[in-house]
């Protein structure tokens, strides 16, 4: 059995993408509302929860299940892991979020080996948006497992006929394409927000990539990872489409608009936690580190542009 943990957008359409390919799943949340009456998820427009999906809020529930789907946000996870311990230990932990932790500045696979050291860790991530996986639009994700036996097999038991997984053993690329991409989205949606044009995007898309390849391969993971679907991918469908909560995120900052406080933005605190990354190796990180000025609101919008244009003239 597969259980689900996190009722959101994202947690509900992997959850029913695998449910509608004949899988018995459990979703599970702390406050699931109406759903197990209803059948719907105020996230998900239109879209009816398949009858073999057990929607619940019993931790217990999820015991059973061999392989969990985290799908919590990265900020929340370490705290998720350690309330619950007792039921995840000895599982298939995928983690479906995309950041970097704050406090241990690691990401989602660290974060589940550093709490729960019995369990077999892995990341689902790439360019995907929870209205199309859930509508049975075709998706193609990174499965990311160290645990290359382990990461077949999770391979197989996720991979369903919209929803196709490609493998890798680097956690850590497939860890950091996902978390800094929404890093970038911000700064493209602030560019777009305050009428710089689609060239400025296509050059922060751009130099921003180079910033995702230099602290990838500066933390041991293979710069090619970050070329495919969770790095390039997921960066040209953040960047580009107003679906992305980042990029909304970085528009509003741009155009001075108001934002949703209740919104989800992982790229602000991931942009926080590289940042500190970046100056305790020593790596240049512009455009994160202008991206954490923004959102701690320690610099305005004129301010960030100046300082990115300012910066000295150098060799590509």
């Amino acid at each position: 059995m597969i259980a689900v943990m996190g009722a959101g957008a994202f947690g509900t359409a992997l959850a029913i993408a695998l449910a509608i390919d004949g899988r018995d799943v459990t979703l599970w949340a702390r406050d699931i509302g109406d759903m197990p009456t209803t059948r719907r998820s105020r996230r998900l427009s239109d879209v009816t929860l398949p009858d073999t999906i057990a929607v619940t809020d019993v931790i217990a529930d999820v015991a059973p299940a061999d392989t969990v789907l985290l799908a919590v946000p990265a900020q929340t996870l370490r705290d998720v892991l350690t309330e619950y311990t007792a039921i995840l230990s000895g599982k298939a932990l995928v983690a479906c979020c995309k950041g970097i932790d704050l406090q241990t500045l690691t990401g989602p696979v660290a974060t589940i080996a550093r709490t729960l050291p019995d369990a077999t860790p892995a990341i689902l991530t790439g360019p995907s948006f929870a209205n199309d996986i859930a509508r049975g639009l075709p998706t193609a994700l990174t499965l990311a497992c160290a645990d290359d036996a382990a990461g077949r097999r999770l391979q197989a038991a996720l991979s369903t006929g919209t929803l196709r997984l490609y493998r890798s053993t680097d956690t850590i690329g497939a860890e950091l394409g996902g978390a800094l991409k929404n890093v970038i989205a911000i700064a493209c949606g602030v560019a777009i927000g305050a009428g710089l044009g689609d060239s400025a995007r296509a050059a922060l898309m751009t130099r921003g990539f180079a910033e995702m390849q230099r602290l990838a391969e500066a933390l041991g993971a293979d710069p090619q990872t970050l070329t495919g679907l969770s790095g390039l991918g997921d960066l040209a469908l953040t960047c580009t489409s107003s679906l992305s909560r980042n990029y909304g995120y970085g528009l509003a900052l741009g155009a001075g608009t108001d934002i949703d406080p209740t919104m989800t933005v992982e790229g602000a605190a991931t942009s926080r936690a590289v940042t500190r990354l970046g100056q305790e190796r020593g790596i240049d990180l512009p455009v994160c580190a202008i991206v954490a000025a923004l959102t701690d609101r320690r610099i305005g919008v004129e301010t960030a542009l100046q300082t990115l244009l300012r910066r000295p003239l150098k060799e590509e």
